[in-house]
């Protein structure tokens, strides 16, 4: 669950189904009473019917949430952080860093780290197709120590430059226009 939308989705849900809930955030419900295995599953089919899926496992609720911070950190927050990455995680969902590291690396056959910069690329390109501020704009909106930086962070994810991922898109909206 890493939208609005979604929140409402599972807010709705559980209204409908009688479910009282204390609130209702990014990646988890917290519900009043104890569920019983019938809510659980009229719960599970409602948000299957919107695309959503229950996870009741630990790990991947887990796994769950430290994308669900990376996501809130990389999209919706402007602050930079005052500490590094792992820490920030290790304090955000109260484990140790190297075990949140190594089962979200088990899992999802990818380092924190790489999916944090993919995330943070993604939100470059975004920023990029938006055409509302320049590069350097754009390296400190994302906490960049520099253009440079930046740049090459862009090409090593993307095998582009940031420029020539801009030149595309607008060559590429030129293109549409002349049908």
């Amino acid at each position: 669950m890493v939208c609005i939308r979604c929140k409402m989705v599972v807010k709705d849900a559980l209204s409908k189904l009688n479910i009282h809930f204390r609130n209702v955030d990014l990646g988890e419900a917290d519900t009043i009473e104890e569920l019983s295995p019938e809510q659980i599953e009229q719960f599970r089919a409602t948000l299957l019917f919107f695309g959503l899926e229950l996870m009741d496992d630990k790990k991947s609720v887990l796994i769950q949430k430290i994308k669900n911070v990376i996501v809130e950190l990389v999209h919706y927050s402007e602050e930079p952080l005052s500490i590094n990455l792992s820490d920030f995680l290790a304090e955000k969902l109260g484990h140790n860093y190297t075990y949140l590291a190594n089962l979200f690396s088990e899992v999802q056959g990818i380092t924190i780290e790489k999916y944090y910069i993919s995330h943070k690329i993604e939100r470059v390109k975004e920023l990029l197709v938006y055409n509302e501020h320049n590069l350097t704009e754009i390296a400190w909106m994302m906490h960049y120590s520099s253009v440079g930086h930046l740049s090459s962070q862009f090409k090593k994810v993307t095998g582009l430059t940031p420029s020539y991922f801009k030149k595309m898109k607008e060559k590429r909206r030129n293109m549409l226009e002349d049908l």
